[in-house]
């Protein structure tokens, strides 16, 4: 190989090294994935969620705060027999008083239709935010606010709900999808 060809392909290599320690698009959830961490921000003022593993986390809620991708989703999709375990959590929590017994709205919004009631929700780690902080009722259509439930924040709900609860709900939420079109969740 010649000198110039070598120092071409030298050259572009460090550039693509270099390229692939910056965050993609400023997505955090993109630098999170990578970087082993899955950096959690308040859907009420975008400060950092503290919310961290523990031992009592179950290996799912490990993998979601690593890459922020909620491993129930997909196998909730493949098997109905299984989702109904978030369903049950979805009750049993309190959610339906809210939003329904089937999640479509009452007091509070719809959380299976396309109408986000903040756009992160399209993704599992805006929804997460959304339902471990709460919200000031700021959103799409301002219906109100919603209570902090996860157990590691601050005024939280109750005893609040660990990881791997809110995941569950999540997934079943995904399930009951009514809102067509593209599903990133289950990309």
């Amino acid at each position: 190989m010649s000198k110039s060809k070598f120092g071409l392909v030298l050259v572009l290599m460090l550039v693509a090294l270099s390229a692939c320690g910056k965050k993609e698009g400023g997505s955090a959830s993109s630098a999170s994935a990578s970087s082993g961490s899955c950096d959690l921000v308040s859907t009420k003022d975008g400060s950092p969620l503290a919310i961290k593993v523990t031992a009592t986390d179950t290996a799912e809620a490990k993998e979601f705060l690593a890459t922020c991708k909620n491993p129930y989703t997909k196998l909730y999709a493949k098997d109905a027999e299984a989702a109904k375990a978030g369903h049950k959590q979805f009750n049993f929590q309190g959610c339906s008083g809210c939003h329904g017994g089937n999640a479509n709205g009452l007091m509070g919004p719809s959380i299976i239709d396309a109408q986000w009631e903040y756009p992160k929700h399209n993704t599992d780690k805006g929804m997460f935010e959304t339902i471990a902080g709460g919200t000031n009722g700021k959103g799409a259509t301002a219906r109100g606010s919603m209570l902090t439930w996860h157990a590691q924040l601050p005024g939280h709900t109750g005893d609040g709900l660990d990881t791997d609860t809110i995941l569950k709900i999540m997934a079943w939420l995904r399930t009951q999808y009514t809102g067509g079109g593209e599903t990133p969740w289950l990309s």
